[in-house]
């Protein structure tokens, strides 16, 4: 994959660090990580090793995103932010192919989870739905 793609690891950690820098000066996003997450080092690494499974098809991660997403109070307006600054950070780092190419499997990921939390709610989403959560309608997320 690394032939196929151009990207190589040091860019995929390039891409998280950004990333996330900017999650944690969110002023959506980064109060739910902010307030999860104490030690940010060993999140950086998993993530690139998320990164490296996805986009490079290492293996290198093992966990379960799923699940680690289902208890947070977040909805599509979360992951639309959250897809805004992913798209903003490989865009500024790379060429538009190799951005494009994150940015895709991005928004693969942040619709499965979105889809999964909503059922987890008990809400089935029909094609091109999103998902909502009533208790955050008008709190300033939108």
């Amino acid at each position: 994959m690394r032939e196929q793609t151009g990207i190589d690891e040091a860019m995929i950690e390039q891409l998280v660090r950004g990333f996330y820098a900017r999650i944690r000066a969110d002023d959506l996003l980064g109060p739910i990580f902010n307030s999860r997450i104490e030690d940010w080092e060993p999140h950086l690494q998993r993530m690139c090793a998320f990164w490296s499974s996805v986009v490079l098809s290492s293996g290198a991660y093992h966990g379960q995103p799923m699940r680690m997403h289902l208890p947070l109070p977040v909805d599509a307006r979360h992951f639309d932010r959250w897809l805004d600054l992913f798209e903003q950070t490989a865009r500024d780092l790379f060429s538009d192919h190799i951005a494009g190419y994150f940015v895709d499997r991005a928004r693969r990921i942040a619709t499965s989870l979105e889809l999964g939390i909503a059922t987890s709610q008990g809400v089935l989403l029909g094609r091109g739905e999103r998902f909502i959560r009533p208790h955050l309608e008008g709190t300033g997320n939108d």
